[in-house]
């Protein structure tokens, strides 16, 4: 009996979903550019299953039934391109190769255009879960060639994560809006993240709080409006003692990493025009965290502002509560609002409430009120941004004055939010009727004759004026994001 699909790449996330595959009674077959992995990979965690080692990609393909499904597990960029070059002389019309890492979007739609016209089907499909996930259920997101689904979608939808009964996973759209969606996941992952850690930050240098008294704060949030497996990580992350019984998160280096995914997300609401404010301040904030020594440096050099806080603790505890809840808020509107731009802009057909249903579970950023965001957009699909459903415009006044009170505490405390205090920023924004931008586009106007339009003339009506008494009547081209 041939193999269901073969798997290329047996690193952690390559095998965990192998091993998923298997759970679920689907024969897979697996490569390895070090072939003594696949050995290891069979005499250890595969060992007892039906999961079939090869120790070339000639052996790989003629191991798996027709249509051939191969999927790469590999770094994203130039490796994947090199697997799919060396796929297609052994594949025929109609094979399918997937691939399930953090590619950017643009290199999908590119691979789906290169690959149809070899007679393949592409699918870029984004996967969330971490380790975990990808064993035990993942948030599956795949988009390419439409051609590929039914012979994969029995095999994602049966090892992706469930809630309800539901799978959550379902065919995003064309070319590469798999990972562009996964690649929008993975920005609201940073911005989560970071809101997180503010206000941790907020809690023990603010307030003076202990690891244990934290662990308990945290607890208890997942038990409401913040439950999310984010929430819930840190609260476990918070009880973790280190060897001599002190809290080991007190001890790890405060640098922290990144792949790009959140990177991409703020390039890609820049080139699209769209305010993802908060997405990317964590962005930025992973950045500054890297500066360690130059930190260190500045520590020494310039003034720390000392505060000592000494009103009403829960209080307190209780508004960095909402204010967290708020910033989340913020950062999902932001995400989604940029995905239905890129919609518009890359002619996806996106569905957002199917979108929330494939976060719900297995994915990092899954969390309760995403199930609040599927029935805004299931009670309207033409939603422009989160803020304007009624849910959450009463989550949003009830949250109001914790938030402030807590950016307040952040800035009499010393303590950086850049993402608590950029939310805040793009609500007030967002909801302001006049903003200051009159005055910026006079300024344009008056050094670089780029035109204004009137409030008391019809939009796209545009004028200059000889601000100086010296200059032309000649206007620049007006460029409008």
């Amino acid at each position: 009996m041939k193999a269901n699909i073969g798997l290329i790449g047996l690193a952690v996330m390559g095998q965990n979903l192998v091993l998923n595959m298997n759970d679920h009674g689907f024969k897979v077959a697996v490569f390895n550019r070090t072939t003594s992995t696949v050995d290891e990979f069979l005499d250890g965690p595969a060992k007892g299953t039906q999961v079939v080692g090869t120790h070339s990609l000639e052996a790989l393909v003629d191991s798996l039934e027709s249509p051939r499904i191969v999927m790469l597990m590999v770094k994203a960029g130039e490796v994947v391109d090199q697997y799919i070059d060396k796929l297609i002389p052994l594949l025929d019309a109609g094979d399918i190769i997937v691939d399930g890492g953090n590619s950017l979007f643009t290199d999908t739609d590119r691979r789906t255009e290169y690959l149809k016209g070899k007679n393949l089907l592409y699918i870029g499909t984004g996967v969330s879960g971490g380790e975990e996930g990808a064993r035990h259920g993942p948030s599956i997101m795949p988009g390419g060639n439409k051609a590929a689904w039914p012979a994969v979608k029995p095999i994602f939808q049966a090892i992706s994560a469930k809630v309800n009964d539901e799978p959550c996973c379902e065919w995003v759209g064309d070319n590469g809006a798999g990972h562009y969606v996964k690649m929008v996941h993975n920005g609201i992952e940073y911005g989560d993240m970071q809101l997180i850690c503010e206000a941790y930050q907020l809690l023990s240098q603010g307030l003076g709080l202990s690891a244990d008294e934290m662990h308990t704060i945290f607890a208890d949030w997942n038990q409401g409006t913040l439950s999310s497996y984010l929430i819930e990580i840190t609260a476990n992350i918070l009880a973790y003692k280190d060897e001599d019984g002190q809290p080991l998160v007190d001890k790890i280096l405060d640098t922290a990493g990144q792949k790009g995914t959140g990177k991409w997300t703020g390039i890609n609401a820049l080139d699209l025009g769209i305010p993802l404010t908060l997405i990317g301040e964590s962005v930025f904030a992973r950045c500054l965290s890297a500066q360690k020594s130059e930190r260190e440096t500045a520590a020494g050099l310039l003034p720390k502002h000392s505060h000592t806080f000494s009103g009403d603790k829960q209080a307190m505890i209780d508004a960095i509560r909402d204010a967290l809840y708020a910033s989340k808020i913020i950062s999902y509107a932001q995400g989604f609002r940029l995905m239905r731009e890129a919609a518009k802009e890359y002619k996806l057909s996106l569905n957002y409430g199917e979108i929330a249903l494939m976060w719900r579970g297995g994915c990092i950023i899954r969390s309760q009120f995403l199930n609040d965001i599927k029935l805004a957009y299931k009670e309207n699909p033409e939603l422009e941004n989160l803020l304007l459903a009624d849910f959450f415009v009463n989550a949003m006044k009830q949250a109001d004055e914790g938030w402030r009170k807590t950016v307040i505490l952040g800035i009499e405390s010393g303590i950086p939010t850049p993402a608590l205090s950029s939310a805040l920023a793009y609500y007030d924004g967002y909801r302001t009727a006049r903003l200051p931008a009159n005055l910026l586009q006079a300024q344009r106007d008056y050094f670089g004759a780029h035109t204004y339009e009137r409030i008391d003339k019809p939009r796209g009506e545009f004028f200059h004026t000889d601000w100086t008494g010296h200059g032309g009547k000649t206007a620049s081209t007006t460029y409008t994001v």
